[in-house]
């Protein structure tokens, strides 16, 4: 009744610390710290230069959910880990004429084809960078934290301001996103 990911152990680098308090984890490293609520239905372990996650005993009823949460606490607990020793990039790309973006303090301005420039605050634990593309890339946004689920949510926020439209391909992408294109009226022949 084990998950192939959560049997793996989580190996912890130089100076990256693992605290297992009642309800929450915290976990420390060079780039910060971030503390979370402990996942249900696990058991965590902190032994020597690993961290090792293990299902709790429950009963039968509940032996597939207690399988799903297995992976699902490893594979936080990782980026956990990761976040803090390394930190997680995400970035966007700006494609569309006259399409900008400035970063004043921690608000992105962007003029995206709207009457007004929309202002876009980052969250705490989300830094950003702004600048100029190649190509059709007007400008490019790099957003840093160590909290993944927190960079890429603020990065879907930020591609929901204006979504990459079918027929220009005009907006808000993720680098490297494909986007569909359509023909449009004098595609018909």
């Amino acid at each position: 009744m084990l998950s192939r990911i959560g049997r793996k152990p989580i190996p912890l680098p130089d100076g990256v610390k693992v605290e297992i308090k009642e309800d929450k984890i915290i976990v420390q490293g060079p780039k910060g710290r971030l503390e979370k609520p402990r996942p249900p239905l696990v058991e965590i372990k902190v032994e020597d230069k690993e961290v090792k996650v293990l299902p709790a005993e429950v009963q039968k009823r509940l032996a597939t959910k207690v399988k799903a949460f297995h992976g699902l606490a490893r594979a936080l607990l990782n980026n956990w880990v990761v976040g803090v020793y390394k930190g997680f990039t995400k970035s966007l790309d700006i494609v569309g004429l006259g399409y900008k973006a400035d970063l004043k303090g921690d608000t992105l301005i962007l003029s995206v084809g709207y009457s007004h420039p929309v202002e876009f605050k980052l969250p705490k634990g989300v830094s950003a960078k702004v600048q100029r593309g190649a190509g059709d890339v007007q400008f490019q946004i790099i957003l840093e934290g160590i909290d993944k689920e927190l960079v890429g949510q603020t990065a879907a926020n930020i591609r929901k301001i204006r979504p990459p439209e079918p027929y220009k391909g005009k907006g808000i992408r993720y680098t490297g996103e494909k986007i569909l294109r359509k023909a449009g009226k004098g595609g018909k022949k």
